[in-house]
């Protein structure tokens, strides 16, 4: 089984078919665009322009799930995350990547790539640490996504390769992706 055995509905409401990026690197992201870490879109975007050309895609799944950081429609989503943070990359429809309603994409993804904990030397890493064992600590444990803007990399025979937590810089991920171009 690969990524590449499930679909997903564009934030268009079309069917897609992720066999349509076979050959691809894959970074899948769940994102929220009112969450304090939004600002990874302009880092997200810029990694796509420079490795676009090269067989990379990035794939941006909102959800509402991680303090409601994502509470309009589809189509306000993809309003805010084209105009405000100038979004080019895909995006589908609002998912839900943990729970009972889980797509089952990211149950794959989970289950290929387990949680290994934040990277708690840092600032932002210990942070976030403390703060879902204090707040959350039901959604500490397991394996399942832990908070908006975690991601998978895919390689381009659709395995899963790396799953970076929220905390994690996108230009530490960048050596990662142009390995597997």
């Amino acid at each position: 089984m690969s990524v590449y055995d499930f679909q997903a509905t564009s934030i268009n409401g079309n069917l897609i078919e992720l066999s349509d990026y076979r050959g691809k690197v894959l970074l899948i992201v769940n994102t929220a665009s009112m969450c304090s870490f939004s600002s990874q879109f302009t880092d997200l975007q810029k990694l796509y322009e420079r490795r676009r050309e090269q067989g990379f895609e990035i794939l941006a799944f909102p959800c509402n799930q991680f303090n409601g950081k994502e509470p309009g429609s589809n189509s306000e989503v993809q309003g805010i995350c084209q105009i405000k943070h100038g979004v080019t990359f895909p995006l589908f429809e609002k998912t839900d990547v943990r729970g009972s309603s889980l797509h089952p994409l990211f149950q794959y993804l989970t289950q290929q790539a387990p949680f290994q904990g934040f990277d708690t030397p840092t600032k932002d890493g210990q942070w976030m640490d403390d703060f879902l064992q204090e707040k959350y600590p039901e959604i500490y444990v397991g394996d399942g996504i832990k908070w908006n803007f975690s991601k998978f990399l895919i390689d381009r025979d659709g395995y899963v390769t790396a799953r970076f937590e929220v905390t994690t810089p996108i230009c530490t991920i960048d050596p990662v992706i142009e390995s597997l171009l």
